[in-house]
This record gives structure tokens, C-alpha cells and sequence, in this order.
């Protein structure tokens, strides 16, 4: 894509969803995210009014007088975007591909990030991490952000799961609102990995899923190609046993994949590539406020 392409492309996601992101920032994303961590402001002498369980004993050793520490809400969060690039966020049914939807998903949770005033930092990765982008405010960083979500794409590529989460746990030293944009297809297991992050930051995976990954259509015989290892194998696709097959065994990797969130207390949100994206992410961020409440 060229630059001049780039740009009409980027301004083009930021018009589409500037209504979203407005709905977005009004309430539930500030309600759900902002005042998740606290930081140090000061130490200052105690009052009656002030609890005892926020004495500074240290300081009050030192001086010979009561000293508590105060604290403040975190001013900016950290929120960054690991997005699945391996070749099977390349497949698509319909009019729009896995990557499609991840870059729209992406651009809306970065302008959301940004018009919040918080940080939004990208990791692409495959097999191996591709590409990292740190956490930084601003609309200039968020466009550049964007720009890369639309500009990057690694043909041909396996995943690994965990080594990008375990990337995640060494680039990232400050509490973080992780969102694992991913189809979570990953032979490898990844639930320990998932646990460990979500010990230490607030983790959240969007699943991107294709209908045709459940129900094929009885159609002939068709050769079918695994888009990271490249084995192919003919298809018995006008065989409604086979069909039957084929459906169970990908309803079984979603439910396993779902089962490992819920164990791992990483909050799991579904989004079928022809559908509307805004109204699960929507879901997500209200359900969030009403367990805060």
C-alpha cells in the first residue's frame, strides 16, 4: 500500500468510528479501565481523620511524628494491542478476512485509548515476535499505531501463543490492559502463559472467528490447505458424516480454548469476521461496569 493510500485508509477508520469511540469514552471504557492502579503523591503529617492503616512507620520513626503516605489514581494506563499476524488471520469467508477485522478492532481500542489520554503500545507476532511498538500517548502515536495495524502483514507465518505472552511479561514492567487480538488457533499450549499474565496485568482476548470454521457448506469434494504449515489434503466436503466431523473437531478447539480463559480468568470476547464488531465489544465494556459496581 502506498503512503498517500495509508493515510485516506487511516482517516477513513477514524471517521468510521469517531461516533463509536465517543460512546466508548463517555462512560463504560473510563469506568471499566481508569483508577485500576494507584500511585505515590506524597508523605504528610497524620490527622484524625486520616485511617492509621496509611501511617508511613519509616517516616514516622525518622521525625518522631505521624506521617501517612498519600496516594493518587494513576493519570494513564497502559494499553497495548498483541495482534495475531500468522497466516491463518489471512482467511476469510466473506468480504472481510480475520486481519480486516483485527485492524478495525485495533483502530477503535486505539482511538478509545487516546481519547482517554492513556497509552497504546502494538505487538505483532507470528511464531516469533515481528514487530513492537511502545506504549506512548498522543493522536500523532495513535495514527502511527494505526498505520502499522494497516501496513504489516507476514505471509506464510505459524503461531505461538505463548512466547508472544511471554514477550509480554518482559516488554511491559508497569501494570497493562493487554487485548490478545487472535482466531487463538495455536496447536501449542498457552495456558500457563495466559495465567501468568493475567496474574499481572489485566488481559482480555478477542477471539476473531469465521462461521465457515464450524459449518462448511455441502459442496464437492474440495482440497483443503493449512494456511501456517502448508499440508494439504483433499476434503470429502459432499459427505454430510464428514461435514459433521469437521464441525465437531472446531467446536472442540473453541470450547477448549474458551475453557483455558475462563480458568485463567482472561475475560473471552467472540467476534465473527461478517458481523458487527461494536455490539460484543460493547457487551464486554458494560458487563466490566456492572461487575465494578
Amino acid at each position: 500500500m502506498l503512503p498517500r493510500e495509508l493515510i485516506a485508509q487511516v482517516k477513513k477508520i477514524e471517521i468510521r468510528t469517531r461516533r463509536t469511540v465517543d460512546e466508548l469514552t463517555a462512560g463504560a471504557y473510563h469506568s471499566v479501565f481508569k483508577g485500576r492502579g494507584i500511585e505515590f503523591d506524597e508523605v504528610r503529617e497524620y490527622t484524625e481523620d486520616d485511617d492509621a492503616r496509611d501511617i508511613d512507620w519509616n517516616v514516622t520513626a525518622r521525625t518522631g511524628v505521624a506521617h501517612i503516605k498519600k496516594y493518587i489514581e494513576e493519570r494513564e494506563l497502559n494499553v497495548v494491542l498483541a495482534v495475531d499476524a500468522s497466516a491463518s488471520t489471512s482467511f476469510g469467508s466473506g468480504e472481510r478476512t480475520k486481519m480486516s477485522r483485527a485492524v478495525e478492532i485495533g483502530a477503535l481500542l486505539t482511538f478509545s485509548a487516546i481519547r482517554n489520554h492513556d497509552k497504546v503500545g502494538l505487538l505483532f507476532f507470528t511464531d516469533r515476535n515481528e514487530f513492537f511498538l511502545p506504549p506512548k500517548s498522543g493522536k500523532p502515536h495513535g495514527m502511527r499505531l494505526i498505520r502499522e495495524l494497516l501496513a504489516r502483514r507476514y505471509p506464510g507465518s505459524g503461531t505461538d501463543i505463548k512466547a508472544a505472552l511471554g514477550s509480554m511479561m518482559k516488554l511491559l514492567k508497569k501494570r497493562s490492559v493487554i487485548f490478545l487480538i487472535s482466531d487463538l488457533l495455536d496447536e501449542k499450549d498457552f495456558s500457563k502463559a495466559l495465567r501468568s499474565v493475567s496474574r499481572r496485568h489485566d488481559l482480555i482476548a478477542i477471539r476473531i472467528l469465521d462461521k465457515t470454521e464450524t459449518a462448511l457448506p455441502l459442496c464437492p469434494d474440495i482440497e483443503m490447505e493449512d494456511s501456517e504449515s502448508g499440508r494439504a489434503a483433499l476434503f470429502r466436503a459432499s459427505s454430510m458424516s464428514n461435514l459433521a466431523k469437521f464441525a465437531d473437531a472446531a467446536k472442540d478447539i473453541h470450547a477448549r480454548n474458551k475453557t483455558t480463559c475462563l480458568k485463567a480468568n482472561v475475560d473471552l470476547i467472540d467476534i465473527e469476521c461478517s458481523e458487527d464488531f461494536v455490539k460484543p465489544l460493547m457487551r464486554f465494556f458494560r458487563m466490566r461496569e456492572r461487575k465494578m459496581r
